[in-house]
């Protein structure tokens, strides 16, 4: 059971740690997106860049990442460890692919903040539930243009969502990841978390406004 824990654990964090932002950037635009904004490799700071087909693919990229750690995770432990609990590994894989994207070893451990990578994963794990965390991501950001707020509060209602929708077997460790991965989206949104409370934070779209007024 160790061993197949520690492939999971393997797979999971490399596949996360794929800087998927990074890459499309340099790819393409042939910049450093750590260099743009708020240096984020993630899809919010790809848009910065100036590059909204980047972002979408960046976002959609990152939550592929994280769907496909979670089903290969439980892939490798049918085939591996049939005896242990599915949604284990599942949690298991959600887990360490959201560390990989956060602290990805190919970037000297500093990654994006797990938004579209903890969707992703929990699209596979828990499909309802991040459904609707990702409804209140949108409501939130209909009503405030708040990109960070949206995350931050969509990241904490998928736990909650998760223990009203999940039905059948909850291990205790498959709940405690879901609380983890939550909190480890907010924690990583502190800086956001600050120039919210202190109404500096910027709203989404509100430099192309800034842009267009001028010209």
């Amino acid at each position: 059971m160790l061993l197949v824990s520690l492939v999971v654990i393997t797979v999971a964090y490399l596949l996360g740690s794929i800087p998927t932002g990074f890459l499309l950037v340099r790819l393409f635009r042939h910049q450093d997106i750590r260099s743009v904004g708020s240096g984020n490799i993630g899809a919010t700071n790809v848009l910065r860049s100036g590059g909204k087909g980047l972002a979408a693919a960046t976002f959609f990229l990152d939550m592929l990442k994280g769907s496909a750690a979670v089903a290969l995770g439980a892939l490798l432990a049918a085939h591996l460890a049939p005896t242990a609990p599915v949604r284990n590994m599942e949690a298991l894989a959600a887990l360490f692919a959201v560390l990989g994207h956060m602290f990805p070893v190919w970037l000297g451990f500093h990654g994006g903040k797990g938004v579209a990578t903890g969707f992703g994963v929990f699209l596979v794990a828990a499909p309802t539930s991040a459904l609707a965390a990702i409804a209140v991501f949108a409501l939130v950001l209909l009503l405030t243009r708040y990109v960070s707020l949206a995350s931050i509060l969509g990241a904490a209602s998928f736990p909650f969502f998760a223990w009203v929708l999940v039905r059948g077997d909850r291990p205790p460790f498959f709940i405690a990841v879901q609380f983890a991965v939550a909190l480890l989206i907010v924690a990583k949104h502190h800086q956001n978390i600050r120039r919210l409370l202190a109404g500096t934070e910027s709203r989404f779209g509100a430099s192309s406004l800034r842009k267009k007024t001028t010209t």
